[in-house]
């Protein structure tokens, strides 16, 4: 059985450079990928029958159609002028989009990223969200259009400055994590205490489900306590807090027992479970199946 299946740059321009009209309107690099025009057809067979793993950031800007994919095991749709983040090394599938989608997407490493950023890191990448979504107004999606396409301009000139590419892409990320900031200081203002800490809860969830499974560590890390972290999660989604810290735990392990080679000791110790006999109770309930079961 394979490891999780992945899709880097390398690959992804490999696809790319096989099809002269969309080579045309993109630049890509080991490190960095400035697509003028986005072509979800172009890598729908790579994503569509199971789950992927994107080692770099990317970021998706939909200039028409919309997409509804599958990120980091939730469902998701993007409508004309959202804006897509996708963190380094998060999972990503095709699920279904329309015929005419379109927009502007940028994929940066870890190592390009550092370099154009520096030591002061815009609070939208320094980690804590494995994604997000942004919906853009005319005006700002009209702007960061024109950033992109400096930056576009730029890497396709013969003699380009490397210094002026990075200032470039830094100030991508910078505007981009300005937009974030706005965002995100109007829907704190509009959600109750309540809706912000289930918010919080779940994406504690998406980080350290495999590892923590109790409310404890939830409630903990909320300072809260545990009866008013299953309050507020209850009332919020109409599901307990224990199940949602279930429900993304065996997804995680679904995902090793059908994308990797690991043995299932290895996903037992990987999910911080006492031994395989807790790991097989726990699963079987979840899913009718043991791990073995499931696996063949």
């Amino acid at each position: 059985m394979a490891e999780l299946r992945q899709l880097n740059l390398t690959q992804l321009k490999q696809l790319v450079e096989g099809n002269d009209e969309t080579a045309a309107n993109n630049y890509i690099s080991r490190n960095l990928a400035v697509a003028r025009n986005v072509q979800i057809g172009l890598i729908k067979d790579q994503l569509i029958d199971q789950p992927t793993l994107m080692p770099e950031m990317r970021l998706l800007v939909v200039k028409n159609g919309w997409t509804a994919p599958i990120i980091n095991m939730m469902e998701r749709r993007f409508e004309v002028g959202d804006l897509v983040f996708l963190g380094s090394n998060g999972i990503l599938q095709y699920k279904d989009a329309a015929p005419d989608v379109q927009g502007i997407g940028l994929s940066i490493s870890d190592e390009l990223f550092s370099l154009a950023i520096g030591n002061r890191i815009p609070r939208a990448f320094d980690g804590h969200l494995r994604d997000f979504q942004i919906h853009l107004e005319p005006a700002h999606l009209e702007y960061l259009d024109q950033l992109h396409l400096m930056l576009y301009r730029h890497l396709k000139q013969p003699d380009g400055s490397s210094q002026v590419t990075l200032h470039l892409v830094s100030a991508l990320l910078w505007y981009v994590d300005h937009l974030w900031s706005r965002q995100e200081q109007t829907d704190r203002k509009n959600q109750s205490r309540e809706q912000r800490l289930f918010t919080d809860f779940i994406q504690l969830v998406s980080e350290f489900a495999p590892e923590h499974h109790t409310i404890e560590f939830y409630a903990s890390r909320l300072c809260i306590t545990p009866r008013y972290l299953s309050t507020v999660v209850k009332q919020a989604s109409g599901r307990s807090a224990k199940q949602w810290i279930d429900e993304a735990l065996v997804t995680r392990i679904k995902i090793d027992l059908l994308h990797t080679d690991k043995p299932i000791t290895r996903i037992c110790d990987d999910m911080n479970f006492p031994n395989q006999s807790f790991l097989t109770k726990f699963f079987k309930r979840m899913t009718g199946m043991t791990p073995s079961q499931f696996r063949q």
